[in-house]
């Protein structure tokens, strides 16, 4: 997860941490709980943790009865899968099956890309050739490869504050209408802008 408390099993690149997802975990009454404390017994830190195989029921855990979807930007998913614990090797369960509950966290980003802004058919085809080319030179001429990826960040930055700027400039830009048009949260898409507009 984003805040520490336990292994990102899935990740998109688009959106790294604003849409980390994990197998979360219900208890038998339904509830999802908070993060597990285990305390060292050594110096003032003590180690939380979310990752659902230490909802086992030992050393003080709750016991969790169910696997869901859940994802770093609060959405969970509707489908809950019976987690048996006599089967999960308790050295890696880490290699358990969570399929159904990756699934589902997947659905979910395909529905954050479906109500995002679609970039150009065209300029998604430019990018990926631009990727190709600079793939092919970071083989044969990596300083020239540098060069370019330094011409690139110059260029990204004038047109994202460009972008920014260009955004309802009067009375200000419908923070929810751009958080969705990007694929990420209100307070990250503030956080976004302003970064922007300060580069210009």
């Amino acid at each position: 997860m984003a805040d520490g408390e336990g292994l990102v099993m899935w990740e998109s690149e688009e959106f790294g941490s604003e849409h980390e997802g994990r197998p979360g975990v219900l208890l038998v009454d339904g509830s999802e709980p908070g993060p597990v404390l285990f305390d060292a017994g050594s110096g003032p830190s003590v180690h939380r943790s979310r990752d659902w195989w230490v909802y086992d029921g030992t050393l003080g855990a709750p016991s969790a009865t169910e696997l869901r979807g859940a994802c770093s930007c609060g959405w969970r998913g509707v489908t809950a899968y019976l987690i048996e614990w006599d089967a999960v090797d308790r050295r890696r369960p880490y290699l358990a099956d969570t399929s159904g509950p990756e699934a589902d966290w997947e659905s979910h980003i395909a529905d954050v890309l479906s109500r995002a802004v679609p970039v150009p058919a065209d300029l998604t085809s430019l990018l990926d050739q631009i990727e190709a080319r600079l793939a092919t030179l970071v083989a044969d001429e990596p300083l020239a490869a540098l060069r370019a990826a330094a011409a690139l960040e110059r260029l990204t930055q004038r047109v994202a504050a460009d972008a920014a700027f260009s955004i309802d400039t009067v009375d200000g830009p419908r923070w929810s209408t751009v958080a969705q048009a990007l694929g990420i949260s209100e307070r990250a898409a503030r956080s976004r802008m302003t970064r922007y507009v300060h580069r210009r």
